[in-house]
């Protein structure tokens, strides 16, 4: 009989493997924040010059811009590639160079063809630019939401604060907006529906990664036959996965941008493809592995995939954080709607990549080693699920944290393994101690209360600290 003691602990584990994963990132981002500690007072000295001087403060704004989002860049990069690469490094289906240039070309791939709701909504969609009194007045608030999140980043990530970018974005626009355009010109209805997707996501996140786990579970990991059941529910599964993201994407290329029905042609010859790839793949293994392989060795593939949707994902939800900013800061006086550039994404996308080739080895490796290569099937659920639910929240132009949609998935399949081990242990397992389940009732309202705080605390401080940039910066430049 297993130990009361230790019967339900999966969550728990997870949940303290995450906690080591942040620490694992405090410590292998430790260039990126030197460089932007650097950057942030090679700004505030240009505007020292620039008060002395009286340069053109648009111009001004222009080089400085392109500087601190290029280091938010690397940031987010250097932050979350463990994310989308650990799991499928952790089970061994690619090794860590090729994951790093696999996955960076997939967050390129997503800035370019995605990242254009989310930018826009950064851009325009929290304060209307439109009524700002001119151009340059413009550009100095996007540079100060830039300069006032890229602070509490640098700050936050010294003291070991697990902060989200796009929740630091999001509040420093917001406060610069406040400062340059007032409170009238603030969206306030897509501030809120920007909070109210923070609060979703992770729930959303919770019950599809639940969903998958419930069925790797009962139909294939516990089946009489794991072999037969893997050949009949895998590649069916991986290919219509496949088939719905590649149809998404038909919607999005450039010359393309078919519409839904027409889309699911090429959704369906790709599915078919890869179920067939799947399944002689998978055979080949089962053959190898014998008659009852392990989920490790079953869901290599999948997680393979997995993590480069996670990557095209990453890219179409946080290149608006570099891209949004500098569409208003590059073109100050454009009439009508904000058009996004496809190069200009492109090139936040590439940053983005470029952080996690030069800074995310390390920590990537640290990731893999002590956080999925202990099960690849919670690893499959968490990332696939996250995944979803970032390209579903950017499509819809929501900017979303992909850490905390991922502790949202860790929940979710947590306490669904939790309760499919009580339901096959009802008759012969012991209840668990009071102690016991006060000690894990704790854990996991730790980490509830860590996600609140980082949520709750970081919109405010860097909305504080855009106004105060703002007010400076305007002071400085007299616009």
């Amino acid at each position: 009989m297993t130990p009361p003691d230790r019967q339900y602990d999966v969550l728990d584990k997870d949940l303290r493997r995450i906690t080591v994963a942040e620490s694992a990132q405090f410590h292998a981002i430790r260039p990126v924040l030197r460089l932007g500690a650097a950057i942030l007072l090679g700004v505030a000295l240009i505007f020292l010059a620039l008060g002395v001087t009286g340069q053109q403060p648009g111009l001004i704004a222009t080089g400085v811009g392109f500087v601190v989002a290029g280091w938010l860049g690397l940031s987010i990069g250097a932050n979350d590639i463990a994310n989308s690469l650990g799991p499928a490094v952790g089970a061994g289906a690619i090794a860590i160079g090729p994951g790093l240039i696999l996955i960076g070309l997939a967050e390129i791939a997503g800035a370019a063809l995605a990242g254009h709701a989310v930018t826009h909504r950064l851009a325009d969609g929290i304060v209307h630019v439109a009524v700002l009194e001119n151009g340059v007045r413009g550009q100095v608030m996007m540079l100060a939401a830039l300069i006032g999140a890229a602070a509490w980043i640098t700050v936050a990530t010294g003291a070991s604060l697990p902060v989200s970018t796009s929740h630091s974005i999001v509040g420093a626009i917001a406060g610069a907006g406040l400062v340059a355009a007032g409170a009238s010109a603030l969206s306030w209805g897509g501030i809120l529906a920007m909070a109210l997707a923070w609060v979703v996501t992770p729930f959303a996140a919770a019950v599809l990664a639940g969903a998958l786990l419930a069925l790797l579970r009962i139909r294939v990991a516990e089946a009489p036959d794991r072999a037969r059941a893997a050949k009949a529910w895998l590649p069916p599964l991986i290919g219509i996965m496949v088939g719905l993201f590649v149809a998404y994407v038909a919607t999005l290329l450039p010359g393309l941008s078919l519409r839904l029905p027409l889309a699911l042609l090429p959704g369906v010859g790709a599915g078919l493809a890869v179920a067939l790839m799947m399944r002689r793949r998978l055979i080949q293994t089962l053959v190898e592995a014998g008659e009852k392989p392990g989920m490790k060795r079953i869901l290599r593939q999948p997680l393979l995939f997995a993590a480069v949707m996670m990557g095209f994902a990453h890219g179409a939800g946080d290149a608006g954080n570099v891209a949004g900013p500098l569409l208003v800061i590059l073109t100050p006086s454009q009439e009508g709607a904000l058009q996004v550039p496809l190069l200009m994404l492109a090139v936040a996308g590439a940053t983005i990549a470029l952080g996690a080739l030069l800074f995310g080895r390390r920590l990537v490796g640290m990731v893999s080693e002590g956080i999925t290569r202990l099960n690849a099937v919670r690893a499959f659920c968490i990332t696939l699920a996250t995944a979803m639910i970032v390209l579903f929240a950017s499509g819809l132009g929501l900017p979303v944290s992909s850490t905390h949609v991922a502790v949202g998935g860790v929940f979710g399949v947590g306490f669904v393994r939790e309760m499919l081990d009580r339901r096959s242990n009802a008759r012969r397992a012991a209840p668990l101690p009071p102690e016991e389940r006060r000690r894990r009732m704790l854990i996991r309202r730790s980490h509830v209360a860590t996600i609140t705080v980082a949520w709750v605390v970081t919109v405010p401080i860097t909305a504080a600290l855009g106004a105060l940039c703002c007010l400076g910066m305007l002071w400085v430049t007299g616009v």
